[in-house]
């Protein structure tokens, strides 16, 4: 893919040194970026909306949780285009304050799926309170800007670094295979003013359609896509309130022709109510 040497401005859910934050800065991997914090993934929605120069990073799927059902559809509704993608090992670490250890530590903060997530871990510490915080990355800001000796925080290692604070213990997650799946956003201006650079080799779409209460009316557009020989990597299907029995489908499709993939979205369309691609980009091979 080829990347450009510009500042990124780059819009996240949550602060310096989160899992967004992480990814971003993976997928940018080289050049200049500075991150857009916001609390929610709705507001940070809003923030790309009333800044048409930003672009925006957006967690979509973990292997854990499964998919992120309300960020799909504040993607559909948004102007936003997918034009990449980062898959990121979720991977928590132990951290405090230097000269704090586990003789020292009486407490333990992080996001509640976080103090979860590592569980098997921690209660091999049992002198260790677990204590809830809205973010993995704000602990451990927390704990480095108000000197809390004695308390640690379960967050990535960007956070432990960003913030100062020593690392007791790497990869304490009970289950090692935690993924989560982020899409790059942005705006048709972002794209064209050259602050991001669509890939070279498109060989990934996302798309979001409805289809008519009808027998069969999905297995058609399955048959379709299998005819042009498109690859379904996800479907998930959600309810359209106020229209009974009647249900969005976001797929993700991967494929090796590109002509052979809009030949399949024109041989579908006439099958669909609302159709909207969502973005073309290159898929992010990732060997763990």
């Amino acid at each position: 893919m080829t990347k450009l040497t510009t500042l990124k401005r780059v819009t996240i859910q949550g602060i310096a040194g989160c899992f967004h934050d992480a990814a971003a800065r993976e997928y940018f991997a080289g050049e200049e970026v500075t991150t857009v914090a916001c609390d929610t993934f709705r507001a940070m929605f809003d923030t790309l909306q009333a800044d048409h120069s930003l672009l925006g990073i957006v967690a979509i799927e973990n292997t854990i949780a499964g998919s992120l059902l309300q960020n799909h559809e504040l993607l559909r509704g948004s102007s936003m285009q997918i034009v990449g993608e980062r898959k990121l090992h979720i991977a928590h670490v132990l951290c405090a304050l230097p000269g704090d250890d586990f003789n020292t530590l009486t407490e333990v903060n992080s996001h509640p799926m976080a103090l979860m997530q590592c569980e098997e871990y921690l209660l091999q510490h049992p002198q260790l309170k677990m204590v809830e915080h809205n973010d993995t990355a704000g602990a451990a800001r927390d704990i480095a800007e108000h000197r809390r000796h004695g308390h640690a925080a379960v967050c990535g290692s960007l956070a432990a670094e960003l913030y100062g604070l020593d690392i007791l213990a790497r990869d304490i997650q009970t289950n090692k295979r935690n993924f989560t799946r982020f899409l790059i956003l942005a705006h048709d201006e972002a794209i064209k003013s050259g602050a991001v650079a669509r890939p070279e080799h498109i060989d990934k779409a996302s798309i979001v359609f409805s289809l008519p209460h009808t027998q069969g009316s999905l297995s058609k557009i399955l048959t379709i896509f299998s005819f042009y020989d498109m690859n379904l990597t996800k479907i998930q299907s959600m309810p359209i309130i106020g229209r009974e029995w009647e249900y969005r489908f976001y797929v993700d499709l991967t494929f090796d022709n590109y002509k052979r993939y809009r030949q399949s979205i024109t041989a579908v369309r006439p099958l669909m109510g609302e159709f909207k691609i969502l973005g073309e980009y290159a898929q992010h091979e990732f060997n763990a």
